[in-house]
């Protein structure tokens, strides 16, 4: 380990095998697989030509004829998205993982492109228009909605309640957003594999939402609440049962025998599924500890984890989007699908790992890093151009302070840090 936080990248003494087992990685030696990966671009191309001369009435213009221009807008932006999304398919860059297929990933890629566009497109519409687009992605929405705000009666105990005396603890535990907790984080554990910084986003975003409770009624929780059911038991057993499940799968022995050499009909069941499984389980040793530069990395990461999930929030408040809407789940949905090859790509970029397409060093944060990166700071755009005006409570002054206090703790920490590595090395060289 380096004190100045630069490691450098380990030479591979076998370079052929290395393209063995990404070969084989790719299935390119079971017949069973080995049409999969074979490149049917031609083919699918004029696949694609015979379904759009349908689709489109190209050659019988009467017979799909439509007196609706609504109707005909719609079917022409949904075949815009097809034939963009075939593309993406056949010709996206591919990205660090290989399963189920590299095209899943490719596909992915194309389905965070189009959510870019649109966000663009929604980022230059005024907040009511905004909100009108959103009826043409759900007839439920464009609707104002009240917030729930779970911090007006925090108490226990409520002897008065004619339903129950525990009604504020019960309404709580059933609440939707008790799962999301509980799944979010274990799926949080399974991309970022590392328990402490998994705490640190936990104890964060509980920060995050006491210092935008005054903005957000749905911020306003109980200390209970608060601390006891989403950070020791919610979040807790999200983290443990996510890192119980990187043990499980980084503890065992993989051998990717082809499907067509299992022996019976129960191993090639079990092989198929395991297609589904990361081909190999990476250590993602991400040592903010190892300099100042790499704190400000995995710092980074931090920042926009937290991000993405308070633009959730506020793109749901600005938007009039209920917590229930299929929209936000949509959302939710493709976030996690980029977010597992952005946090594979962004871990090999800190470790200067070898890319296994080109066997050499990552030199650049991926396409998938890029991309999420984008999205977010759009998003955060919409949520700060949609909320003039909606917020009409100033920040508390001793959160103000609060935050001034922590930057300026940060910045001394890493400015004393790099003086004093800067001091060590100078020793080293007299």
């Amino acid at each position: 380990m380096e004190v100045n936080g630069l490691r450098k990248s380990k030479k591979r003494d076998n370079v052929s095998q290395d393209v063995h087992d990404a070969m084989n990685d790719f299935g390119e030696f079971d017949p069973w697989t080995a049409w999969a990966y074979k490149p049917r671009t031609i083919s699918l191309l004029l696949m694609g030509t015979c379904f759009l001369i349908w689709a489109s009435g190209a050659l019988d213009p009467e017979s799909t004829a439509s007196h609706d221009m609504a109707t005909s807008v719609k079917r022409g932006v949904w075949a815009m998205i097809a034939v963009f999304l075939a593309y993406s398919l056949l010709q996206a860059p591919s990205t660090v993982l290989i399963r189920p297929h590299p095209a899943i990933w490719r596909l992915v890629h194309g389905m965070a492109v189009l959510y870019l566009v649109a966000l663009t497109f929604l980022l230059f519409q005024n907040r009511d228009d905004a909100r009108e687009f959103m009826k043409f992605l759900h007839p439920d929405l464009g609707v104002e909605l009240p917030e729930r705000s779970y911090g007006t009666d925090c108490r226990i105990y409520v002897p008065e309640n004619p339903k129950s005396r525990f009604n504020n603890v019960y309404e709580t535990l059933f609440d939707e957003f008790v799962l999301a907790h509980i799944f979010g984080w274990w799926g949080k554990a399974i991309m970022i594999r590392n328990q402490p910084l998994l705490w640190v986003l936990s104890i964060g975003f509980e920060l995050m939402e006491l210092t935008f409770r005054h903005m957000l009624p749905n911020f306003n929780e109980c200390w209970w609440d608060s601390i006891i059911l989403d950070i020791l038991i919610c979040n807790w057993f999200g983290i443990w049962a996510g890192m119980y499940t990187v043990r499980y799968f980084d503890g065992k022995t993989y051998e990717w025998v082809g499907i067509s050499r299992q022996p019976n009909i129960i191993g090639k069941v079990k092989r198929t599924l395991g297609q589904f499984t990361p081909a190999r389980w990476d250590k993602d040793e991400w040592h903010p500890l190892l300099g100042p530069w790499r704190f400000i990395q995995v710092l980074c990461l931090c920042v926009v984890f937290m991000t993405v999930e308070l633009n959730t929030f506020f793109l749901k408040f600005c938007l009039w989007i209920p917590p229930r809407n299929r929209v936000v789940i949509y959302r939710l949905i493709l976030w996690w699908l980029l977010a597992i090859p952005t946090i594979r790509e962004y871990n090999t970029y800190l470790q200067d790992r070898f890319s296994q397409f080109t066997l050499k060093p990552v030199k650049k944060v991926g396409a998938f890093c890029w991309l999420s990166l984008a999205i977010c700071i759009v998003e955060l755009l919409i949520c700060i151009k949609f909320g003039h005006g909606l917020f009409p409570k100033s920040m508390p002054a001793w959160l103000i302070v609060f935050w001034i206090s922590v930057g300026l703790a940060l910045a001394i920490f890493l400015l004393v840090w790099s003086w004093r590595i800067h001091r060590t090395l100078q020793r080293k060289e007299q």
